[in-house]
């Protein structure tokens, strides 16, 4: 098994293996004892994240926001929140990361901004008719009064998508729409201003050396200008708000735009689309790089499970020449430690409930193994701050404390996602366990429990989680068949097992996950690593990484997007 030479800041084709680490600024690391993460903590873990093995760091929106969406009301695009810094330190942590081998990709939030923003607070003040109103989706209302809401489509937070606005002498105005919050009106992409606007902010960051963006609910930018009712036009790019065909053209120029930079300026879209071919559509040549997977990150723990979905986007992927992504959660997912302990481990937003019961080691032996596997998977993948630590979902938080819309929104049954976004534990037997200087209170309560999960614990701990991850992507970054080679299952890996899951890469590394009930023998091979102890054979919810001696006679080929593509 060979080994690959350490990659180059200047590589190209960096992206399309990328280890790539998100960072939810406000609860990473908190630099000035606010009780808030900002940059400054940041700059202070960048080593942190140079140990773990990451190539790029993504951030959250960092931006000046009133907070109405965590951040994702976006008042200003060319500064940061006071809160979390400067313009100047930010330039100096994409400068400092850079230097490590680090880069940096920031959020871009295109389908709306937030009420603050200027060209909002001057459309309200200019009036029905005006061409600053024409940024926006306002509306007069139906009916003989317009009291009538303009459409009935229903908010990705729940609840109705039209506000209505008052006028200066306090008669009811124009509606505006808003696919999200009050907060957080969408803007009108049919409008020159918003195109050449957006085409101006990616311009600023590249020039400040980022290295990509990660385009926020990129499917749902245009609407059709004719407002009907969900499901009044039929066929695919007929929905109302969604995935809608023109989208491609604004990727496109999006693209132009970052081609024109030294280097390979990535685009990344959260692209919740259930259509496999209509989801990598985005995804061609001239559009965007890559793509969030949420089909993995959303199936149920099972071997056939996940090798469907697996199959599905290495297949679908292959095509376009674009590489697949791996995610396990995110800032707005129950994170995996409670979510594979549960009854039902798939997720879905709209299924989020308080009091769902969960086995915290099963579900930390589960996401364990899931991390192997995904370590293993051809393509880039996405690891969300505190996975690697086997942090759980804090689902206990006061209700008071909580700051989620969709908390709000669903009426108090959903428990919003606040849990995955508590701060991270650095040191410490107490709270705020070296997030910031001792005795000051994070902007969420850390569980006391989680002094046995704090960084300082975990590096003195062989069996830790946080020791897993950093040797499983120190071997991805070594290993050559994890760089480049295809995969193939294999299928008698572990013969007459059930729930078993076996893949090679190229002729001398394999991955065993071992999802159902009882202990599998493992295959002939060294073996490289575990994500739990192994005695000749392979315990339950568990994987393992394995060097052939052989390569195995029996796989069936699966296809993997292996062509480069700048």
């Amino acid at each position: 098994m060979a080994s690959r030479p350490a990659p180059s800041t200047a590589d190209p084709l960096w992206w399309r293996s990328a280890v790539i680490y998100q960072v939810y600024v406000r609860s990473f690391a908190d630099g000035n004892g606010d009780g808030t993460g900002d940059l400054a903590g940041v700059r202070t873990r960048l080593g942190y994240l140079k140990d773990l093995g990451v190539d790029a760091i993504w951030f959250n929106p960092w931006y000046p926001s009133p907070m109405a969406d965590g951040g994702y009301d976006v008042e200003d695009y060319r500064d940061i929140h006071p809160q979390f810094g400067t313009l100047a330190e930010a330039e100096a942590l994409i400068a400092e990361a850079l230097a490590l081998g680090i880069r940096t990709i920031i959020d871009v939030v295109p389908n709306h901004i937030s009420e603050q923003h200027p060209w909002f607070q001057a459309a309200l003040a200019a009036g029905p008719g005006s061409p600053d109103r024409e940024r926006f989706w306002f509306h007069p209302g139906t009916g003989e009064n317009g009291d009538g809401i303009p459409t009935h489509w229903v908010s990705s937070f729940q609840g109705e998508t039209w506000t209505r606005t008052t006028n200066p002498d306090g008669t009811p105005g124009e509606w505006y729409l808003h696919m999200f919050t009050p907060e957080q009106p969408d803007l009108n992409w049919n409008h020159p201003d918003v195109r050449r606007e957006h085409e101006e902010i990616l311009r600023f960051w590249f020039d400040r050396g980022v290295a990509g963006v990660r385009i926020d609910s990129a499917a749902l930018l245009i609407k059709d200008p004719d407002l009907p009712e969900v499901g009044e036009k039929e066929g695919p790019g007929q929905h109302p708000t969604e995935d809608r065909d023109e989208l491609h053209d604004v990727y496109r120029s999006w693209r132009a735009v970052a081609d024109a930079y030294p280097g390979t300026r990535v685009l990344v879209g959260e692209i919740w689309v259930p259509d496999i071919d209509r989801f990598t559509a985005y995804l061609r040549p001239d559009e965007m790089h890559t793509a969030f997977n949420f089909d993995f990150l959303a199936r149920p723990w099972g071997a056939a499970s996940f090798r469907d979905s697996i199959s599905q986007t290495l297949a679908a992927h292959a095509p376009v020449g674009a590489p697949s992504t791996w995610v396990l959660s995110n800032h707005d997912v129950t994170r995996p430690v409670t979510r594979y302990g549960r009854e039902d481990t798939a997720f879905a937003f709209l299924k989020k409930r308080f009091g769902v019961p969960t086995d915290p080691e099963l579900g930390r032996d589960r996401a364990r193994a899931a991390a192997l596997l995904v370590a293993a998977l051809p393509g880039s993948l996405y690891i969300y701050q505190g996975d690697e630590l086997g942090l759980p979902e804090v689902e206990d938080l006061p209700r008071d404390l909580i700051e989620d819309p969709m908390h709000y929104r669903s009426g108090g049954i959903d428990p919003g996602r606040d849990g995955c976004r508590v701060p991270l534990p650095w040191s410490g037997d107490e709270a705020p366990f070296g997030f910031g200087a001792a005795g000051t209170r994070a902007w969420l309560p850390q569980p006391a429990a989680w002094s046995a999960l704090t960084v300082e614990t975990q590096e003195a701990d062989p069996r830790s989680t946080l020791l897993l991850y950093r040797s499983a992507l120190r071997l991805r970054r070594e290993l050559i068949e994890l760089a480049d080679a295809p995969l193939a299952w294999w299928d008698d890996a572990v013969p007459g097992a059930r729930d078993v899951l076996a893949f090679r890469r190229g002729d001398g590394f394999a991955c065993v996950l071992n999802a159902g009930e009882d202990p599998v023998a493992l295959p002939p091979g060294e073996v490289l690593l575990t994500s739990t102890e192994v005695d000749g054979s392979l315990p339950p919810n568990s994987a393992a990484w394995l060097r052939l001696q052989t390569p195995p006679v029996s796989t069936t080929n699966t296809p993997e997007s292996s062509a480069p593509r700048g």
